[in-house]
């Protein structure tokens, strides 16, 4: 047993796969401990536009808002204006303070405060926006109880136990909340689908490259470095259409939510797969088997920065700055378009398109660099005649 333990140990491989095992452990946590200290110290990078259309009370109503919400907020914005800017995620909530809001608060009737949320966005956005409009409504609802009181108290001293008991009952509640949603996700098995598919391209990209990298090694001797590089990339082309295909089957065939439906989701999984191979493999080109060591580290640094799991604007200044040059961010962006509904999907596969091409271009000038292996010839065997 002993000599078995021993010549084990000793083989590369197994050293290999030790050390790799140490620096998944080690990439994790630097980057996701650093990627996500003091998330809730950044609220105020988050968004909530206010469309005031009651110029009376609207007016004290924003300004007792102002400065009192741990997020930033937008006036002077139309309805249209902010939906726009909340389809392309561009502020996370609108709130609508009604053209009737302060005649309805003295009147008998709880006045409404409309919120709208949309869901396309990661879970956290609108659990943080929905604690938000409650600190919104409570905070105003203050008010109009102050003001109600104030008008009661000033117009009569003496009331009998009924009218009082009516009064009281009406000014308990004078704002409520209407929160309505769009893009609605249904079910968090569809809120996790975006994170599942860029997790599951890129580690699959990753496997992949890594074994395409050891086939061509091995036939190093047989053909040449361009060969084998334009076969490694059409193979690598054709394979993403395949297994995206199987992807896309499978989140459909166990209820996936396709706002855009199946070939629209089909289309683009194939084109963020495709740079994620081209990506993954660019690394090997460059530095060979020890590129994996990279790959590993893109991976984390790409779950963290891509907005998949906690919204982009939360994150440290440069884990932004590396989203935006990470093939994930846009994948994030554009399935969440896709699956649940939203803006800027075009935009998302032009920025995918360059990454690819940036990728492709380093792989030619790395195999550029390169040197074909010249075959060995087959030792001449001289026999006596």
């Amino acid at each position: 047993m002993k000599p078995i333990f021993g010549a084990f140990l000793k083989l590369p491989t197994t050293r290999v796969g030790i050390i790799t095992a140490i620096l998944f452990q080690l990439i994790f946590a630097v980057v996701w401990m650093t990627g996500y200290h003091g998330i809730t110290d950044r609220l105020n990078q988050l968004s909530v536009a206010v469309v005031n259309e009651d110029q009376t009370f609207g007016e004290q109503v924003v300004s007792g808002l102002n400065g009192k919400l741990p997020v930033q907020l937008k006036m002077g914005l139309t309805m249209e204006q902010a939906q726009q800017q909340l389809q392309a995620r561009d502020i996370q909530m609108i709130v609508e303070i009604p053209a009737d809001f302060g005649a309805t608060i003295t009147s008998t009737n709880p006045a409404q405060l409309h919120y709208l949320v949309n869901e396309s966005n990661p879970v956290m956005i609108k659990n943080m926006m929905t604690g938000i409009a409650d600190g919104i409504t409570a905070s105003v609802n203050k008010v109009a109880i102050e003001n109600g009181l104030q008008s009661v108290l000033g117009s009569s001293s003496q009331m009998s136990a009924q009218q009082t008991q009516s009064m009281a009952t009406a000014l308990s509640q004078r704002v409520v909340s209407n929160i309505e949603s769009v893009n609605p996700v249904q079910g968090m098995n569809n809120q996790m689908v975006p994170m599942m598919m860029i997790l599951a391209s890129y580690v699959g990209a990753m496997i992949m490259g890594q074994n395409f990298e050891v086939s061509s090694r091995a036939l190093a001797t047989r053909f040449g470095r361009w060969q084998r590089m334009a076969v490694r990339l059409l193979v690598t082309a054709g394979a993403s259409v395949v297994v995206s295909l199987v992807g896309t089957s499978l989140v459909a065939l166990l209820g996936g939510q396709l706002g855009h439906g199946f070939f629209a989701l089909w289309g683009f999984q194939a084109l963020f797969l495709l740079t994620f191979m081209f990506v993954s493999q660019m690394f090997l080109f460059v530095f060979g088997m020890a590129g994996m060591l990279f790959n590993i580290l893109i991976l984390s640094a790409q779950l963290v920065s891509s907005g998949a799991m906690m919204p982009r604007e939360l994150l440290p200044a440069f884990y932004q700055g590396l989203g935006e040059i990470f093939p994930a961010t846009y994948a994030v962006q554009g399935l969440m378009n896709i699956l649940f509904g939203g803006t800027g999907t075009a935009k998302d596969a032009l920025a995918l398109v360059i990454i690819m091409i940036v990728a492709l271009i380093i792989i030619v000038i790395a195999t550029s660099r390169q040197q074909d292996r010249i075959p060995t010839p087959a030792p001449v065997v001289i026999t006596e005649s």
